[in-house]
């Protein structure tokens, strides 16, 4: 494999990070461990998988040797079946390794928080916005991610104007990031006495969290104002002050929170809020420079454009970006996304392969 140099500066440098890790100096620096403890954990699989691929082409010289050399024609036999099986799979290490050198989007890794707010459709729109709210907790649900809720406004027949919610698992922003876009619905309003299709849509924004260390907040940027929660949550809903409201007042950003009983987890949660809309602000700039390079950007693409249509008359689901149709509404609806998410994951790959090759040209 031409990319050996690479690779064994990679698991170098892997090894040199794992020296660090241990430094006491390092540890003292937060946010250094931080970084080269996310670096360690990122290249780690690459050095493996080149480890294996070294123990594979290493069988395979051995197999061509006895080939070679060896007089039994059983045993050679055995070594040329055991040789074709190698090379199978070193081409598939090698496939693997390629793409696993193909830079990621380096916020891939973290927890994301989601925001979907109704669009054009009234009524109907909020309850849509709910049924896409109830669908993402579901698919969470089977990914065993945790989910926490951070603000919410609720319809005058249900659903959400909007609401937002942090997803706390294991690279949940490079999978959850596909959402993001307008979700369009076609039909029947619960509202519609006379059986007629309706047209509803609602905005889904996918975010990756904003760590402490991405951003540093000044405490004298921050307005914080307490009120009364409203809406579910006990006796101590409109009696005491545990909503938090902040303004970073150098921005005009203004979040809130009123989802905990407690004000200081309130304020833990709008803290991650704020950060994390900070943080958009800088990574916006990243995504347009990504999707200058990708003509057809299935993860990072306009915001307001339209990504895919449920169409419950006909029980379809479509998305407009890979042109893809699924006619299995009920279970999408009920978190099942794994078959739209991976194709767009491999689009997004053929992508960053045409990419790399054309940059390489």
């Amino acid at each position: 494999m031409e990319i050996n140099d690479k690779l064994e500066d990679i698991k170098r440098r892997w090894e040199e990070i794992g020296e660090q890790l241990n430094d006491p100096a390092v540890v003292a620096d937060m946010k250094r461990f931080v970084k080269l403890n996310r670096d360690y954990k990122e290249l780690e699989p690459i050095v493996e998988a080149f480890k294996q691929y070294k123990i594979v082409y290493s069988n395979i010289l051995h197999a061509r040797d006895i080939i070679r050399n060896e007089k039994d024609e059983d045993f050679r036999e055995l070594a040329k079946e055991e040789l074709e099986e190698l090379e199978t799979e070193e081409q598939k290490l090698e496939k693997d390794i390629r793409m696993m050198l193909i830079p990621n989007d380096p916020q891939d890794s973290k927890n994301a928080v989601v925001e979907i707010r109704a669009g054009t459709g009234g009524d109907e729109a909020s309850i849509f916005a709910g049924d896409l709210y109830r669908m993402y907790i579901k698919f969470c649900e089977t990914r065993a991610w945790k989910t926490e809720l951070v603000e919410m406004n609720e319809g005058t027949v249900g659903g959400f104007k909007e609401v937002v919610f942090n997803v706390i698992g294991e690279n949940a922003y490079g999978i959850l990031k596909f959402e993001s876009g307008v979700h369009r619905v076609q039909r029947v309003p619960k509202t519609e006495a006379q059986g007629r299709i309706h047209t509803s849509a609602a905005s889904v924004v996918v975010l990756p969290e904003a760590e402490e260390f991405d951003i540093e907040l000044n405490e004298k940027d921050i307005r914080k104002d307490t009120f009364c929660s409203s809406g579910p949550g006990g006796q101590s809903v409109n009696t005491t002050y545990s909503a938090v409201r902040l303004t970073h007042i150098p921005t005009g950003i203004v979040v809130s929170c009123q989802d905990e009983k407690s004000q200081i987890k309130n304020l833990a949660k709008a803290m991650k809020v704020l950060r994390t809309r900070l943080f958009e602000r800088e990574y916006s700039k990243y995504l347009e420079e990504i999707a200058s390079k990708r003509k057809t950007m299935v993860s990072t693409g306009d915001r307001s454009a339209k990504i895919r249509t449920y169409n419950w008359p006909q029980g379809r689901v479509t998305d407009h970006r890979i042109n893809l149709t699924l006619y299995n509404l009920s279970a999408i609806m009920d978190g099942d996304l794994n078959e739209i998410i991976e194709k767009l994951q491999t689009a997004e790959n053929a992508e960053r392969i045409k990419t790399e090759l054309e940059a390489e040209s």
